[in-house]
């Protein structure tokens, strides 16, 4: 078999050796930054998409965003949401550059109302105003959106997605997350905690309800093809610590992990920020790998130590993040990082991918992302 990057790829899904290190950066807003503020460097203007990009530099794609609209939501895509008996009222305004989304939920029991706001110098997504407001008044109405809430799989698009990226590499439905993430998105992670502990009688339902719709949605995505999954929970301990994931995610990542595993499919979880203390936990679910495993001070453990402290199989992505990308400025110290990380990380070939913790700022200079690309190519058959 011809060792393209989708077989490489492959190869470190299914627990064999590959031959040589793979490297999936993520550029989604970096990408999109310097696009839209006419930044691009000349040899790659004529790069329309993320795809475009990957294919000028020759890496492998890895990828849950390049389908995903940067200015709807921190990920999604390929997967519809529906709210039977729901009215939903989008609304976009501008202020200066940047764009306001209002979302208003309209049903028989009631209205709530979210708000994101696209900062266009940033080129990010952030929550101006949580779905949930007063978890005691809005009770009624949450639950009812929880409970008439779900997605479906959308196969063509998922279809022409995978057709364009082919042999290139493997693309993730990035589109799902945990109970307590749901609680985290509808109403912040800080009134979250204070339902869950004031009301258990009435949020454990709710949890219950999303893990079982999410689940749903999770087998039918595997069951017309897609080879893995990731939960987009950003496991940092500081929202998900243990005894948490423990209590409100472990059915969920066991019940998905099995679904995955019984078509042959994976699944991951997005993992900024600080990780060591659920490592373990997280690996005895059967779940495959964490996303974006990032280096101290952004996070709380290094590679080789988090690839130590989980199963034999447990994959982890990551190496490069924010701290890198700015504190390695000349071609020869992003070769020395690179080339010291690939001959600590020898030992887990099959269990690395080498990328992005997270993001790609959107200062990083080009040059540094050429720099890390050809260290790559220099040392990757090590």
């Amino acid at each position: 078999m011809k060792n393209t990057p989708k077989a490489e790829i492959e190869k470190i899904l299914t627990n064999r050796q590959p031959s040589r290190f793979v490297y999936a950066p993520n550029y989604w807003q970096w990408f999109k930054h310097h696009r839209d503020h006419s930044l691009l460097p000349d040899e790659i203007k004529h790069c329309s998409t993320l795809l475009d990009l990957y294919d000028f530099l020759g890496l492998d794609v890895f990828s849950r965003n390049i389908y995903s609209d940067p200015e709807k939501y921190w990920f999604g895509g390929i997967c519809d949401e529906i709210i039977d008996d729901f009215e939903v009222v989008e609304n976009k305004t501008f202020s200066g550059e940047d764009k306001i989304i209002t979302k208003e939920y309209h049903s028989s029991t009631g209205s709530l109302k979210e708000k994101l706001v696209y900062i266009f110098n940033e080129s990010t997504l952030v929550q101006n105003q949580f779905l949930v407001t007063d978890y005691v008044r809005e009770f009624e109405v949450f639950k009812h959106l929880v409970n008439n809430r779900r997605w479906k799989f959308n196969k063509e698009k998922f279809n022409n997605v995978t057709q364009a990226v082919g042999e290139n590499g493997v693309l993730i439905a990035g589109e799902f997350f945990s109970p307590l993430k749901m609680l985290h998105l509808a109403m912040g992670p800080v009134n979250s905690v204070y339902f869950l502990m004031e009301y258990p009688d009435l949020s454990m339902p709710l949890l219950e309800m999303h893990e079982k719709t999410q689940l749903t949605c999770i087998k039918e995505c595997v069951e017309n093809g897609v080879k893995v999954i990731m939960a987009m929970d950003n496991l940092d301990t500081m929202f998900h610590p243990p005894d948490y994931v423990k209590e409100y995610s472990s059915s969920y990542y066991k019940n998905a992990s099995a679904i995955c595993h019984a078509r042959g499919a994976s699944f991951f979880i997005h993992a900024c920020g600080h990780q060591k203390a659920n490592l373990e936990l997280i690996s005895s679910f059967n779940v495959d790998g964490l996303e974006g495993v990032a280096f101290p001070p952004l996070g709380d453990v290094t590679i080789n130590e988090a690839l130590q402290y989980t199963q034999p199989n447990f994959i982890i992505t990551g190496g490069i993040s924010a701290m890198e990308t700015k504190n390695l400025k000349t071609r020869k110290e992003v070769f020395a990082f690179v080339k010291d990380l690939f001959k600590k990380l020898l030992p887990y070939k099959n269990r690395f991918i080498f990328s992005s913790s997270c993001n790609t700022a959107i200062d990083t200079n080009w040059d540094t992302i050429l720099h890390f690309r050809d260290a790559w190519l220099r040392y990757r058959n090590l």
